[in-house]
């Protein structure tokens, strides 16, 4: 069996359905004694270009080891799959375990806002900096009188 690294982005109007889709893909691999090593939600991001008029999209990765056959079966049902915008398979030399930076990245920044909130801001200080009269013998003053 060879590992392969699949990558696919589903239309962003179809989020929702992801972990149906991600669970239905899942099946097919291991239906035939394929392995998944690894499944990462990258969630939503924006695309590099649009794609039929859509900005962003669902990113998903596995990482599997599998049967050729299998990873074809699978490539045709996203070609006749309108929520899969694109994907990408990638034959690798070995099995990839470990989360990727970009999951790794997202997962720290989920943990620092707190649930989604946005980053906290300094309020901004109720003082009024004091304000500095200016001297008669500043030459902007002077300018300012002429």
């Amino acid at each position: 069996m060879n590992h392969y690294e699949i990558l696919f982005i589903v239309h962003p109007d179809q989020s929702d359905q992801v972990p149906p889709l991600v669970e239905k893909y899942k099946g097919m691999l291991t239906q035939n004694g394929g392995t998944i090593h690894r499944e990462e939600d990258w969630g939503r991001r924006k695309l590099a270009f649009p794609i039929n008029k859509v900005h962003k999209g669902h990113y998903v990765l596995l990482n599997v080891e599998c049967d050729a056959a299998e990873v074809d079966e699978m490539a045709e049902a996203f070609r006749f799959n309108d929520a899969i915008l694109r994907h990408m398979v990638v034959r690798k030399e070995h099995a990839e375990t470990e989360p990727t930076q970009i999951y790794k990245s997202q997962k720290e920044k989920d943990k620092g806002s707190g649930g989604g909130e946005r980053s906290e801001r300094p309020e901004p200080s109720e003082e009024k900096p004091e304000a500095t009269p200016e001297s008669p013998e500043s030459p902007e003053s002077a300018e300012a009188t002429e």
